[in-house]
């Protein structure tokens, strides 16, 4: 499907019922489609010189999904969830169709030098618990599982992978035992010592600072960071910092770079 940025994710022509289907490729060969990714993975990774670590990510099938068929954003998602509730088994279908693309755009990217794997899930929040395990859930199994197998299966190392399924914090718990996944990303609508107690020791955390407290100045932007690491070490357990969900394009890189050297500073205390 044909796919522009402005500024977010547009879809020209969306899928409107299961008979769009058709359209779509059968096949999709991630090197031809997606070979100047990797390239750029490649050259980035070398660029880095092992300064830090690079990391790969792609959407999640149910994100990437609803895209499809609202043809951008939407608040309601009211087009995509039609889909799930009107045509089940062909959601479904499509929403596996579309994992296994991504399991062979994720490996491509650890092939092209990608050394973690992240995989967002943004509007995980916008399912009931009984519909994130429905149709959510399931995708984000076969990623991790098929990842790890084909990686093995090429002699490949494995690398860690993160799942964020932004809003889904009612899965936490499950997702950490049955996911697959090695961290677990967090919005900032729950608090770190609440998610610590949910997925006990079986994963590490990601997190999770409001984007928007960027836009606040530094004073607010380290007062928040100290909070968010002093919430993480009381937790207990590994964690990473980071934001509650992407950066937005207003924000002033200065205070980004802020907000990393307070990281440095608080996460190190």
């Amino acid at each position: 499907m044909e796919v522009l940025m402005n500024p977010g994710p547009s879809f020209p022509d969306p899928l409107v019922t299961p008979a769009d289907i058709s359209k779509l490729s059968e096949n999709v060969d991630v090197n031809k489609e997606l070979g100047y990714v990797f390239d750029a993975i490649t050259q980035t990774r070398k660029g880095l010189d092992g300064a830090v670590p690079l990391i790969g990510f792609c959407g999640a099938p149910w994100t990437l999904f609803a895209y499809m068929i609202e043809g951008g954003g939407s608040k309601t998602l009211q087009k995509a969830k039609s889909w799930l509730f009107r045509y089940p088994e062909e959601s479904k279908a499509l929403l596996l169709r579309i994992a296994d693309v991504c399991v062979d755009f994720l490996v491509g990217q650890v092939k092209a030098g990608a050394q973690l794997l992240q995989v967002f899930d943004s509007w995980a929040g916008e399912l009931s618990p009984h519909d994130f395990d429905e149709f959510s859930l399931p995708t984000l199994k076969h990623i991790s599982t098929q990842v790890r197998r084909r990686l093995s299966e090429e002699n490949i190392p494995g690398v860690p992978m993160t799942l964020f399924a932004k809003g889904a914090n009612f899965a936490l718990s499950k997702l950490a035992q049955e996911g697959g996944y090695d961290v677990l990303g967090l919005d900032w609508c729950i608090d770190p010592v609440e998610a610590r107690r949910l997925v006990g020791d079986k994963v590490a955390l990601q997190g999770n600072m409001d984007p928007n407290v960027l836009y606040g100045g530094r004073d607010a932007i380290e007062r928040t960071v100290k909070r968010m690491c002093e919430a993480f070490r009381a937790g207990g357990g590994g964690w990473i910092a980071n934001l509650g969900h992407g950066i937005t394009p207003g924000v002033d890189p200065e205070d980004m770079r802020w907000f990393l050297e307070c990281v440095h500073k608080y996460s190190a205390q």
